[in-house]
C-alpha cells in the first residue's frame, strides 16, 4: 500500500470509528447503514459531488456549506452530518469513500456478517447470488453479503474475495495457467 493510501485509510478509519460509536450509542446503526447506501449512490451518480470532495479549488467554507446542505437534504443522521462538516473544515472530504467502506465493514462485523467481493463475467441473477451466499456461509460460518461486479474479460467463472482469501475460478485465470504450463514445456 502506498504511503498516501495508508494515510488516507488511517484518516478514514478514525472518522468511521467515531461515527460508528456515536450511531451505536444512539441506536442508529440501521439508519447509518441506510445513509451509507444513499451517500454511496450519490457519490457514484453525481460528478459534481465527487468534484466537491476531491477538488482543491473549493475553499473550506464552500465545501462546508455545500456538504452540510447535501447532508441535510439527504436526511443523514446527525453524527454523519457533523463528521462531514468537520471533514470539510479540515479539508478531509477526499476520504469520504474510504470512510463509507470502513463504516460498512464495521456495521457488517457488528451484525456478524462478512462481505464477499464477487467478480463475474456476467451479472449474477438473484438466485445465483443467494446460492453463492449460502455456499460461502457454509464455508465461513457467518452471513455473507455479496458485493457483485462484472468484468467481461474473465470470459466465464468467478473471482471471489472474502477477507484475505481469494478464489479464482475464472476461465481467464485457467487460460493463463495453461499458457504458463505450455511455456514450461516448450
Amino acid at each position: 500500500m502506498s504511503d498516501s493510501a495508508s494515510i488516507s485509510s488511517g484518516i478514514a478509519s478514525r472518522y468511521a470509528k467515531a461515527v460508528f460509536e456515536i450511531a451505536q450509542e444512539n441506536n442508529q446503526l440501521e439508519n447509518l447503514e441506510s445513509n451509507l447506501g444513499e451517500l454511496s449512490t450519490a457519490l457514484s451518480e453525481s460528478a459534481d459531488l465527487r468534484d466537491l470532495i476531491h477538488s482543491p479549488v473549493y475553499t473550506r467554507e464552500t465545501q462546508g456549506r455545500a456538504i452540510t446542505a447535501i447532508a441535510q437534504k439527504m436526511g443523514l443522521i446527525a453524527a454523519m452530518q457533523n463528521v462531514l462538516s468537520l471533514m470539510a473544515s479540515k479539508r478531509r472530504l477526499f476520504v469520504v469513500p474510504a470512510m463509507i467502506a470502513q463504516l460498512r465493514e464495521m456495521i457488517a462485523s457488528h451484525k456478524g456478517e462478512v462481505t464477499a467481493d464477487v467478480t463475474s463475467a456476467t451479472a449474477l441473477s438473484d438466485a445465483q447470488a443467494k446460492k453463492l451466499s449460502e455456499t460461502l456461509k457454509a464455508q465461513i460460518g457467518r452471513d455473507v453479503l455479496i458485493n457483485a461486479t462484472v468484468d467481461e474479460t474473465l470470459i466465464g467463472g468467478l473471482v471471489v474475495k472474502v477477507g484475505s482469501k481469494m478464489i479464482d475460478t475464472s476461465i481467464r485465470s485457467k487460460l493463463n495457467s495453461l499458457q504458463n504450463v505450455m511455456k514450461e514445456v516448450g
